[in-house]
């Protein structure tokens, strides 16, 4: 039997179902998350016409000229808008991913104190529509975040909102990622997406358009990842890892070039990064520390690691 990441259905958190099918819900996501660092959602409630609605959007944007796309380019970090080829690489490599991307991120109501913190969304105005569609996924994926992260709580018998309130107007990110098809002549080691763990609290990744997703396992074997038709992949990140103090890994992961004739096909896929507002203290949880497990990480806030880790990819310097 081919093994894969657990499943869950989402529906039994979200709709306040039978109790037990919940529990079992719960028990299947925490579970999940701390042995593989990785799960599968469904029952989330995002259409799939709306992701295929946004993808098609930003398709018209990166298949733009050069020379138009960037226009949208320059945000400090990239924090928003448009991202060339050759910029970012994993922590730890020197070589660019195989990728090109695009930055949507938060927008905090009038008035909020963070409004003047981040930066502001940059849209491509040679694409009608794309900033409604892109900020209603964004918000579609954000809740889907949350309802997942009071599960993740309810597992570890903390308050619910323990994790979910970290995320409250937080430095989240859609990031739109456009692999174009694989040159016939790559310089050795280029990969779409290096070894790497993601920054935040968890990733939520819609389905995307051809695989190549795969995982570390503990025992050290790399694992493609499966899903089913409209299912969301989520996985944890570095922040949720030092809270939890590495009870929940931040999985190391890749998407690894195609062969044949899939190497000719380009790939799309939309993650979305949850991550805490700046001023929220990652100090690793009074609930996960022992006599035999002592703190494996220093006091630092979300806005603090956040910074140390864009420069170590390359996007700050």
């Amino acid at each position: 039997m081919t093994r894969n990441i657990p499943s869950i259905d989402l529906r039994h958190y979200r709709t306040g179902g039978e109790p037990e099918r919940r529990r079992e819900m719960v028990r299947t996501l925490g579970d999940g998350l701390v042995e593989f660092g990785f799960l599968n959602v469904d029952g989330h409630g995002i259409e799939s016409d709306l992701v295929r609605e946004v993808y098609a959007l930003w398709r018209r944007f990166f298949e733009l000229p050069e020379e138009v796309k960037a226009r949208y380019a320059g945000v400090e970090g990239g924090a928003r808008g448009f991202t060339p080829f050759g910029i970012e690489h994993a922590k730890g490599r020197t070589q660019a991913d195989l990728k090109e991307f695009y930055h949507v991120g938060q927008e905090p109501p009038a008035g909020h104190r963070l409004r003047e913190v981040y930066p502001a969304n940059v849209w491509p105005a040679e694409v009608p529509g794309i900033e409604e569609a892109s900020m209603e996924l964004f918000r579609r994926l954000e809740e889907t975040a949350r309802v997942i992260l009071r599960g993740l709580a309810v597992y570890f018998e903390l308050p619910e909102e323990t994790f979910a309130s970290m995320t409250e107007n937080g430095q989240s990110l859609l990031r739109i990622i456009h692999y174009p098809p694989v040159p016939d002549h790559v310089e050795p080691g280029a990969v779409r997406a290096a070894e790497h763990e993601d920054i935040n609290l968890i990733t939520l990744l819609p389905e995307s358009t051809e695989s190549g997703l795969e995982l570390l396992t503990r025992e050290g074997e790399w694992l493609p990842i499966t899903s089913g038709p409209g299912e969301i992949v989520v996985d944890a990140g570095d922040m949720l890892s030092r809270a939890t103090n590495q009870v929940v890994p931040a999985t190391t992961h890749r998407v690894v070039n195609p062969e044949g004739a899939a190497a000719r096909r380009e790939r799309y896929s939309m993650p979305f990064f949850v991550h805490p507002y700046p001023e929220v203290d990652l100090t690793v949880m009074e609930r996960f520390v022992s006599a035999d497990r002592p703190p494996r990480f220093p006091p630092i806030t979300a806005g603090e690691f956040l910074e140390e880790r864009l420069r170590e990819i390359g996007l700050k310097k």
